[in-house]
């Protein structure tokens, strides 16, 4: 068995004083989708934002070992910003900052000070390219983000996190509220890139967790109640609770 690229141990979080996980161990390995499904509040965004060093403040409680990339990001000691050009995170609501396609593209490469114009051009294209958006914009790189469609939005900042060239991606409901086909763009795009990259994807849609995942989580209020291939969960899961909630009994 290969070493985990992500490897949480007894993970707890808690922020007021309010348990929101409770001693979370699972294993995330190199280029696989890794899916985490569960109702609201069960904290699944929470241990994305963990992944990406991100859940901080005097009112935060963090126990366990969180291993990415072989660093502890639990660690006060870690440096947040080289972990986040290798960890990617895309939200749920699309942010698209007010400017052209092809400077949403390079916003981070420039934060990072690189000017080469064929370095951006190239990064741009390679984004757009891995979220299969190059096609429908290649000839418009220069207009305002914000007239992109919805979908084309959210795959646009799927495509300005890949340009970052970034080990894992994470993803946090990334087709809620989307339509059909582009829901069926960012799941096709996502395919793709797991032969590159490393995906952890939360969502509420089982149905998509069945269908993109290779292996996936159930997290009920801050527990993980279940994990293994996707394949075996949703046909012959080991924990009553997991199938009452794909079969919709709950949740």
């Amino acid at each position: 068995m290969p070493e985990p690229l992500i490897k949480a141990r007894n993970v707890s979080l808690e922020a007021d004083g309010k348990p929101i996980l409770k001693d979370i161990s699972l294993d995330i390995f190199r280029n696989e989708i890794f899916g985490i499904m569960g109702p609201a509040g069960g904290g699944k965004t929470s241990f994305l934002r963990l992944v990406n060093h991100t859940f901080r403040g005097s009112n935060v409680k963090i126990e366990g070992r969180l291993h990415v990339l072989g660093e502890d990001v639990l660690s006060d000691e870690v440096n947040p910003t080289p972990l986040r050009r290798k960890v990617s995170m895309v939200f749920a609501t699309p942010v698209v900052l007010p400017m052209s396609i092809f400077e949403n593209l390079v916003y981070g490469l420039r934060i990072q000070g690189i000017r080469d114009k064929s370095r951006l051009r190239e990064a741009a294209e390679r984004g757009l390219k891995a979220a299969i958006l190059w096609d429908e914009v290649r000839d418009r790189l220069d207009k305002p983000a914000q007239k992109l469609s919805g979908g084309q939005q959210q795959r646009l900042c799927i495509a300005r996190a890949m340009a970052l060239s970034p080990d894992v991606l994470l993803l946090d409901e990334p087709t809620s509220g989307l339509d059909p086909i582009s829901t069926f763009r960012i799941e096709e795009a996502l395919k793709e890139l797991k032969k590159r990259h490393t995906i952890v994807l939360v969502s509420n849609n089982t149905k998509q967790i069945a269908r993109v995942s290779d292996r996936c989580a159930f997290f009920l209020m801050g527990e993980l109640i279940e994990t293994g291939k996707t394949s075996q969960m949703f046909t012959v899961p080991r924990e009553k609770k997991t199938d009452d909630y794909i079969a919709g009994r709950f949740g």
